[in-house]
């Protein structure tokens, strides 16, 4: 029945104070529109590199469910024993089990009597990307079959630079996770579609100051590029910009039923 079907948002890539503020104004009023069981945020750039405490617990408290980090996971060190102590915070699950925190986990949803199992990781792409991750296709492998009859619904995050990779790793577990949504690249791609019963879309996009390169401060961002790189002095922009992100509604088997983007001012 619709009314057991499960609502799952997943925000794309907060970048910096501004976005935290959108996520603040924004998140809440869209979950209560669209009827959002359960929210999923990347608050990995929340401090350009990375996310500090302060800025953890501003994201729950606007609204968020967990909390994803990806290549920037360790970018504030001071955020490894959080890491360790909270299991709403996700770093990618293919790094080396020795490093703080987690990146995968199963989180109870309950709605209408029932409790929903789902199954949530975050997954580093290999293409392009500066930290030596397991492949996610053997790892979500693995993790798919270790969960067979734990979860009753899996989404897989994956954190990536290559559309291609993105793209190829949703097939390679469709029919078996219920959704994939992609993140780091901060620019939501028109794809949102169904790969067999899996929900899927190649970027999420940004949640974040909109006169920016990516959330980044423009004259800083192009300074990069017109010294070759040999100079960073990258900051994060100010002003508004839009909570950007996609919905899934799966339904009591973990198939999902369909995908929606939404990008909310």
């Amino acid at each position: 029945m619709a009314e057991n079907n499960i609502t799952v948002l997943c925000i794309g890539d907060v970048c910096g104070s501004a976005g935290v503020s959108i996520v603040e104004r924004r998140l809440r009023p869209l979950k209560r529109e669209k009827n959002v069981d359960f929210t999923i945020v990347n608050g990995e750039n929340a401090a350009l590199f990375g996310i500090n405490a302060d800025q953890a617990d501003a994201l729950f408290a606007a609204g968020a469910d967990v909390i994803t980090l990806g290549n920037h996971a360790f970018g504030r060190r001071e955020i490894s024993n959080l890491l360790d102590e909270n299991e709403y915070i996700l770093r990618p699950a293919n790094l080396a089990p020795s490093l703080p925190g987690k990146g995968a986990n199963i989180y109870p949803i309950e709605k209408n009597g029932r409790v929903f199992r789902l199954g949530l990781a975050v997954l580093l792409g290999r293409v392009h990307m500066d930290l030596m991750a397991e492949t996610p296709f053997f790892y979500a492998d693995r993790l798919l079959s270790q969960w067979e009859g734990q979860a009753d619904g899996v989404i897989l995050e994956i954190h990536a630079e290559a559309t291609s990779e993105k793209i190829a790793f949703a097939c390679h577990v469709a029919n078996r996770a219920s959704a994939v949504f992609g993140t780091h690249t901060h620019v939501q791609t028109n794809d949102a579609r169904l790969i067999g019963a899996t929900g899927y879309i190649t970027d999420a996009g940004m949640t974040g100051p909109y006169d920016s390169v990516i959330g980044v401060k423009t004259e800083t961002s192009v300074e990069g590029f017109l010294t070759d790189g040999v100079i960073r002095r990258y900051q994060t922009a100010s002003g508004d910009g839009p909570l950007c992100g996609v919905l899934f509604t799966l339904n009591n088997q973990g198939r999902c039923l369909a995908v929606e983007t939404v990008c909310r001012w």
